[in-house]
């Protein structure tokens, strides 16, 4: 008796590693393929709608990546532009117009926005998603581009989720790119991988007991994507340049939980501040408090940068 009992309890405490290994295995494909929001008319419509309330004008913004995927987006302008640009970078599993009410905020107080597809997002190329490991060269390669035709006076940058994590990158290997805001974002894509593995709600059992498929999944992404997983950390970059970062932290964000942004406020070394936004969930903080994110965001960017390092060299 005592001998099968063992043998239960050794069943019981194996099967979770075990099964969640091979869910890691199987699930690491379209962990690199999210699925594509299409951009259709009718998002286009709401678009031009909010831009015209805004009395702003959108072009259309192609740019080549490095790797030669076209990026697609559009420039948008206020009637009243102030030099100034803000990058716009939206979530996993969305498109440019994931960021719409963004852009209404920054329209109306005169900054010209960018608002790109992500590669493998909307109607962007590139095969898959690397959440910044490739990412931050496409941004490079847009700066270039915005850089070269509009001379800007300052480059900003904001994100949500997965975008956010994508900008906080970009900004630690380009000091064109002279402050980011960041909602609900990644610390790292190690990280990030506990909160999937314990079902988004349970993070300490994907740290424990589902760990192995988190593990699983990182190491055959990788390996199909040819990118090293533990390279992919907004965490790290912050601690690699002092640019200024406002974090925003949903409170009730299960998604990605607030000890993602807390990391990332820990590791930063430039002028930071976290705003933990109550009652909040994933990238909801416009909506739960309009007038508070939009006074935040608007200050932050209008603060004077300080003296801020170069980018570190990197070799993506």
């Amino acid at each position: 008796m005592p001998r099968r009992l063992l043998r239960i309890l050794l069943v019981l405490l194996l099967l979770p590693p075990v099964v969640a290994a091979a869910m890691g295995w199987l699930v690491a494909p379209s962990f690199l393929r999210p699925v594509r929001r299409p951009l259709t008319p009718e998002l286009v419509r709401e678009a031009d709608a909010s831009f015209a309330q805004s009395r702003a004008h959108r072009e259309d913004f192609n740019v080549t990546a490095a790797d030669g995927a076209e990026l697609r987006g559009w420039k948008v302008r206020p009637q009243e532009p102030n030099g100034s640009w803000v990058l716009l970078f939206h979530g996993v599993a969305d498109n440019r117009v994931g960021a719409i009410g963004q852009s209404e905020t920054l329209l109306r107080a005169g900054y010209s926005v960018v608002m790109m597809d992500q590669r493998a997002h909307g109607e962007s190329g590139g095969s898959m998603a690397t959440y910044g490991w490739l990412e931050r060269n496409d941004t490079r390669a847009v700066v270039d581009a915005l850089a070269g035709s509009e001379h800007p006076a300052h480059i900003f940058a904001l994100g949500e989720s997965m975008g956010a994590g994508i900008a906080l990158q970009s900004a630690g290997v380009d000091p064109r790119i002279e402050a980011v805001v960041a909602e609900a974002p990644f610390a790292s894509l190690r990280e990030a991988s506990y909160d999937y593995a314990g079902l988004q709600k349970y993070p300490y059992l994907g740290k424990t007991l589902f760990a192995p498929g988190a593990w699983v999944m990182l190491y055959r992404g990788g390996k199909l994507a040819g990118f090293p997983a533990a390279g992919v950390s907004p965490e790290q970059a912050v601690a690699a340049r002092n640019f200024p970062v406002l974090l925003v932290c949903d409170e009730a964000d299960t998604t990605l939980p607030c000890r993602h942004a807390k990391r990332i406020y820990a590791a930063a070394r430039g002028p930071k501040s976290l705003w933990i936004v109550p009652g909040a969930f994933h990238t909801a903080a416009l909506g739960f408090a309009p007038e508070e994110f939009r006074r935040r965001v608007l200050n932050f960017f209008r603060q004077p940068a300080p003296g801020l390092d170069p980018a570190p060299v990197t070799n993506p």
